[in-house]
C-alpha cells in the first residue's frame, strides 16, 4: 500500500490520555457520587476504581488510601462551597446584614435541592472516630472556615456582639442540615432564615 493509500482514520481503541489533575476528577467525582447515595464507608476501593474505569495502579497513585480519598472528597467539596459563599459575600460586601443572610440562603438552596441527605461534612466525618482520620481534619477545616467568615460578617452587623452572633447563625445552620435530612425542607429547617433574621435584629438593637 503506498502512502497515499493510507487511511486516515483515527484509532478510535487508542487509549486516552489524560492529565493528572483529570485522573483525579474523575476519582473525586466518582466517589461524591458513590457517597452521596450510600456512605463513605459502604463503598469499597475496588468498586470504586471499577466506576471510575481507571486502573487501580492510576487510582492508588492519586490516592494512597480510601482514607486520603475521603479527606480529599470532603476537602474538594469545602472549597467549592466555599467559593460560592465567598462570591455572594464579594456582591454583598456593601451590606453585610445581606451577606451573613446570604450564608442561610446557600443553606436552605442545598437543604431543598433534589437527593438532599444531611450536610456531607457532618455525615462523613460522623463514620470515622479517629479526629485525625483526614475526613474528620477536613470536616473541621471547612467549619473552622465558615465559622470564621460568620464572625467577621457578624461583628461589622452587630459590632461587639459579633462573637456571640456569629455562633448563633451557625447553630442554626447546623441544625438547617440536620432538620433538614432527616425531616425534608419543610419541616424545622424551614424556619432557619427567619430565626436568623430575629437574631440578627435582637443582636443590632442591642
Amino acid at each position: 500500500m503506498t502512502a497515499a493509500a493510507i487511511p486516515l482514520v483515527a484509532d478510535d481503541s487508542a487509549p486516552v490520555r489524560r492529565s493528572r489533575a483529570e485522573r483525579q476528577a474523575i476519582v473525586l467525582d466518582t466517589a461524591e457520587r458513590l457517597f452521596a447515595t450510600r456512605s463513605s464507608r459502604s463503598v469499597g476501593m475496588d468498586e470504586l476504581v471499577r466506576e471510575t474505569g481507571l486502573g487501580k495502579m492510576t487510582v492508588y497513585r492519586l490516592f494512597k488510601s480510601k482514607d486520603d480519598l475521603v479527606g480529599a472528597y470532603l476537602a474538594r467539596k469545602a472549597a467549592t462551597v466555599l467559593a460560592r459563599i465567598d462570591a455572594d459575600l464579594a456582591r454583598l460586601e456593601d451590606d453585610p446584614r445581606a451577606a451573613l443572610l446570604s450564608v442561610v440562603d446557600t443553606v436552605e438552596s442545598d437543604v431543598t435541592r433534589a437527593g438532599f441527605r444531611g450536610c456531607p461534612f457532618t455525615n462523613v466525618s460522623s463514620e470515622y472516630d479517629d479526629p485525625e482520620h483526614p475526613a474528620r481534619s477536613a470536616a473541621a477545616d471547612y467549619k473552622f472556615e465558615l465559622h470564621a467568615r460568620l464572625e467577621r460578617l457578624a461583628e461589622q452587623v452587630a459590632p461587639g456582639a459579633g462573637e456571640d452572633l456569629a455562633a448563633q447563625v451557625h447553630l442554626i445552620i447546623d441544625g438547617m442540615y440536620l432538620s433538614g435530612g432527616l425531616l425534608g425542607p419543610d419541616g424545622p429547617a424551614s424556619h432557619g432564615r427567619a430565626l436568623a433574621e430575629q437574631l440578627i435584629d435582637i443582636a443590632v438593637a442591642r
